[in-house]
């Protein structure tokens, strides 16, 4: 079996009985695809069951000028998994990539918005502008359900329930959840959805897909970025936000409200509550005012 086969049987692997999604399949192949690059370009054998861990580590090490702790330990787990499912499929006796340290990193809090900040941003959306009401629909919904922006873009007509204030998600692995509808997600998607996007031209492929660009295709992840960098700097907020920063504002602001953590862990789609503990995190003057609230040596 050559690397190519290899990697394809993998890909096959990561799908059907890992059920992962199209975007962690591809960055699994990528970072193996770029492991046979560094080994065909130092002339070295191209024989799977010769790329031994000296190999390995001189691949590591030339990623480590150019990456940083978080994506190298990701990648060194893609190389781990690849070469445990050739163990596995005894193609391989030992796995030459076990005794590879994984560098370690601290858990980094993705930034979050205040409520004030969110408001400011969705002050700032344009509803005169023609996707005015689509953009207003995608924040309100990324903020009110917590969504991954992969989520978002996937939403189907069909699977909205306005009556019961429920959307049917499919997350990573395609496994679905329910998750509640706001009050003003559910405004703003019922706007969309009759007045602006009705009187859309619609490509046949998208005809149950919600958000949509204005050429009637299935917007884009690129596009929701865009979105929201473009907001973000006309309400002049300073921070790196992404679609992300909204989902874990979504988590942020129902842990400071009272939420139990088992909650948040089904409305964000966490298959481990491990997960979900990064989201709790919460500012030294909240903490202050909760402990001196109830502490009952405050009182």
């Amino acid at each position: 079996m050559n690397w190519s086969e290899a990697i394809s049987k993998f890909k096959i692997y990561l799908k059907i009985e890992r059920g992962l999604s199209e975007n962690s399949i591809e960055s699994y192949s990528s970072d193996l695809k770029s492991l046979y690059s560094f080994i065909k370009k130092n002339h070295l054998s191209d024989n799977l069951k010769k790329c031994d861990s000296d190999v390995i580590k001189k691949f590591i090490y030339e990623q480590s000028k150019i990456n940083n702790p978080k994506t190298q330990a990701r990648r060194i787990s893609g190389i781990r998994s690849f070469f445990d499912y050739l163990t596995f499929e005894s193609y391989l006796k030992i796995n030459p990539s076990d005794l590879i340290e994984t560098p370690k990193i601290g858990k980094k809090l993705p930034d979050s918005l205040s409520l004030n900040e969110i408001i400011k941003i969705i002050n700032n959306i344009d509803l005169n502008h023609p996707q005015g009401i689509r953009n207003r629909a995608i924040i309100e919904t990324l903020y009110a359900s917590g969504l991954r922006v992969s989520e978002l873009i996937n939403l189907k007509l069909s699977n909205l329930f306005f009556k019961e204030n429920l959307i049917k998600v499919f997350g990573k692995g395609n496994k679905q959840r329910l998750v509640p509808l706001g009050k003003f997600s559910k405004k703003y998607l019922k706007i969309y959805i009759e007045d602006q996007r009705s009187k859309s031209k619609i490509i046949k492929n998208h005809s149950d897909t919600i958000f949509l660009n204005r050429n009637g295709h299935q917007l884009s992840r690129f596009m929701v970025f865009a979105i929201i960098k473009q907001l973000a700097i006309k309400s002049n907020i300073k921070k790196n936000i992404s679609p992300h920063t909204l989902r874990h504002s979504f988590a942020t602001h129902l842990i400071e409200n009272g939420a139990d953590l088992r909650t948040i862990q089904k409305l964000l789609g966490h298959e481990n509550i491990i997960t979900t503990e990064i989201y709790t995190h919460l500012d030294t003057k909240h903490l202050k005012k909760i402990m001196k609230k109830f502490h009952p040596r405050n009182l």
